[in-house]
């Protein structure tokens, strides 16, 4: 079995609790280090997980096959098109880039490159969720059929990621969104349009999705809800079948080993159609862009 070298970019509480724990545990996979801009914090991810602090990210590029990234959207925005120009795999976070322009040069990056992409959607690598989409007969649900989906959590008001700038600035529009959005595509057909969008303060989204078929489907989001544990439902009913799905998720680290995975085996079989590549985030965020717009 060939294992593969992937290095990392970042080292913030997300890419210590998942990225980097998960690589390390892989076996078709070798950490090959860590790269940041505080040279300090790579030195810890690899003291606990393996690899180089690298000085340079040319350096960890160099060094890999692959490279996954685990920073602000800003971030991955303005340095994932070049590690994909230089012919390396990626593994992206969601969303791709601070905003639509760069999730399109990220995307048109990878396409050019003609890389393997795969995206950190976190529900579409659980058995559960899995379970669920297969159970759904195939096909865009026509008119007949609805969606919901519900996450409110306290995410943002203590924990891990409360002090996460992006996060604070545009709350689970753009964090939890592009998960819930890709869901209920997955579920009902293409997502073709927004009926309606509205951000209720501190951040309450409510939302509607036009599917391909002619279904519809709504959501509510809040990542400021004073409420412990994180409440979580999506669920499909009418010609469709009834279809409900009450749980998040209980291990991000394994459904990002479930992830590599994936992209292991798509490298090996010589593909770039994952299903979750960089083509579908950048349609995730080209639907969380149309709502932006419409909430005003």
């Amino acid at each position: 079995m060939d294992v593969r070298r992937i290095g990392l970019v970042g080292a913030g509480p997300w890419a210590r609790a998942v990225h980097a724990p998960a690589i390390a545990a892989h076996p078709r996979w070798e950490l090959a280090g860590a790269w940041t801009r505080r040279r300090e914090a790579a030195r810890e991810i690899v003291g606990g997980f393996g690899g180089r602090a690298f000085p340079r990210l040319d350096d960890l590029v160099d060094a890999c096959d692959a490279v996954a990234f685990a920073v602000p959207p800003a971030v991955q925005g303005e340095l994932a098109p070049g590690v994909a120009a230089a012919g390396r795999h990626v593994v992206l976070e969601k969303p791709l880039a601070q905003d639509l322009a760069g999730a399109r040069a990220v995307a048109g990056a990878v396409a050019a490159a003609g890389v393997c992409s795969a995206t950190m959607l976190t529900l579409r690598f659980d058995p559960g969720v899995r379970a669920w989409l297969d159970a759904i007969p195939d096909g865009p649900a026509g008119p007949d059929t609805t969606g919901s989906a519900r996450w409110l959590s306290g995410a943002l008001l203590g924990g891990p990621y409360a002090g996460s700038g992006w996060r604070a600035e545009h709350g689970a529009l753009l964090d939890i969104g592009p998960h819930v959005i890709d869901l209920l595509d997955a579920a009902l057909g293409r997502v073709v349009g927004v009926d309606l969008a509205h951000r209720a303060d501190p951040d309450l989204w409510r939302f509607g999705l036009a599917h391909a078929g002619g279904a519809r489907s709504t959501v509510t989001l809040s990542l400021r809800m004073p409420i412990d544990p994180t409440e979580f439902e999506a669920t499909v009913l009418g010609a469709a079948g009834r279809h409900r799905l009450d749980r998040r998720p209980p291990d991000a680290a394994a459904c990002y080993g479930r992830l590599l995975d994936d992209l292991a085996t798509a490298i090996t079989d010589g593909r770039t159609d994952l299903p979750v590549d960089a083509a579908r985030a950048l349609h995730l965020q080209e639907v969380v862009d149309r709502m932006l717009r419409a909430a005003g």
